[in-house]
């Protein structure tokens, strides 16, 4: 067996499961669970649709580069959502999912025989840390900063890990504080890529989420206003959240286009190509963006309902974007921690959270994520609110 497989530390789900093992979940009201980051708003009928024209699809080999109507779309959807001009032929390649990008570029980038660095994050989503390790790198992680809107500290990264460094994973929208990295940490970013020469990936899967100001900047929209091409640079998003679609497993990647040469190449060998009839529904849904307004309605109704509860019992406010709330637990309740927290709350009122602490890292003597709970609002809004209600209850009658 592969010996890197011994490094892989289990999902946050199966501790969460393993921690649930012996809690008996108060019978007097119906489980809700804000655990999980699944899309649960129904996906648009148009897709569904577009996947019943297209079965004759599935009678033929897809190709793994992708077809033209499909990275067209991904194209046209970038020039309006960042007025980016991307060659679809040379700087696009659909994905089965952000998970599965993340996962392949890792083992495309990393060079194993090297001291290989991969730097995250902290907290971060596990993919990053997993895709790493099985291509035989090692981690650093660099801490979000609660005092500077969860911002990640590119500064705490030493120079002798940046010079080993060959990839760096951003995830802006963040899961699972919410934060949007904005242009000035880009430039931060950009100048130790210069000094360093590392690849950036931009994790962008909960770009068309957000709450307040405009849209969320994205990785490739950051380069162009500060006067640079995309080398060693790419981004990625999927349709999982934008157009509540997570079964269909389908994204895109782009960006530098020598880079990109190289992962299709890898690609192809790890058999990933997307089929014809998910292409057909993937290029209606980019190019569509009627759905995604009101999706975002959706989620900015439940959000303006649910964090003001939550806001009068726990420190957490209203995200940039993504759905999750990112709460600290006060320290006279549950004594300030993520797992009492998660394990009182499931056996007093029957509502799933999943703790921080499970979600990040310990360097240093510290794990960012401890203290701290991420509850998904994926749900119908008045199910989101029963819960946010139960929790208030909840820790107001567990202060110490």
């Amino acid at each position: 067996m592969n010996p890197l497989l011994q490094k892989l530390q289990p999902y946050p789900f199966e501790r969460l499961r393993q921690l649930f093992a012996t809690v008996t979940p108060c019978p007097a009201h119906r489980a809700i669970s804000l655990g999980i980051g699944e899309p649960k708003h129904a996906t648009p009928l148009f897709i569904k649709e577009a996947l019943n024209d297209n079965f004759k699809g599935l009678a033929a080999y897809p190709a793994t580069g992708g077809e033209p109507v499909l990275k067209e779309a991904c194209a046209a959807w970038l020039k309006r959502r960042y007025g980016l001009e991307v060659d679809p032929k040379t700087q696009i390649l659909p994905v089965n999912g952000s998970r599965e990008a993340l996962f392949s570029l890792t083992q495309t980038v990393i060079d194993p025989t090297r001291d290989a660095v991969v730097v995250s994050p902290n907290p971060f989503y596990q993919i990053y840390e997993g895709s790493a390790l099985l291509a035989g790198a090692r981690l650093h992680f660099a801490p979000s900063d609660a005092k500077r809107n969860f911002a990640v500290d590119w500064a705490s990264v030493p120079d002798d890990v940046w010079a080993k460094t060959q990839l760096v994973f951003v995830c802006s929208p963040g899961n699972p504080t919410g934060a949007v990295m904005p242009l000035d940490e880009w430039k931060r970013l950009f100048a130790l890529q210069d000094r360093f020469g590392f690849v950036i990936a931009s994790d962008e899967c909960y770009s068309e989420i957000y709450f307040q100001g405009g849209p969320p900047l994205g990785g490739l929209e950051a380069a162009t206003k500060l006067g640079r091409d995309f080398k060693n640079l790419v981004m990625m998003t999927s349709l999982s959240k934008r157009s509540n679609a997570p079964g269909m497993r389908s994204g895109f990647v782009a960006g530098d286009a020598a880079l990109m040469k190289q992962f299709l190449l890898y690609r192809t060998y790890h058999g990933s190509a997307m089929s014809h009839t998910i292409q057909a529904a993937s290029a209606a849904a980019w190019n569509d963006e009627a759905h995604v307004i009101a999706n975002r309605e959706q989620y900015r109704t439940k959000f303006a309902q649910v964090t003001p509860v939550l806001s009068s019992v726990l420190d957490v406010k209203l995200p940039d974007a993504a759905f999750y709330l990112w709460a600290k637990i006060p320290p006279n309740v549950c004594g300030g921690s993520d797992t009492a927290f998660a394990t009182d709350l499931l056996a007093q009122y029957n509502v799933t959270v999943l703790p921080g602490s499970y979600l990040a890292r310990e360097q240093d003597g510290h794990n960012p994520g401890t203290g701290y709970i991420r509850m998904a609002l994926v749900a119908e809004t008045a199910e989101c609110l029963e819960a946010a209600q139960r929790i208030a209850e909840f820790v107001r009658s567990n202060k110490s």
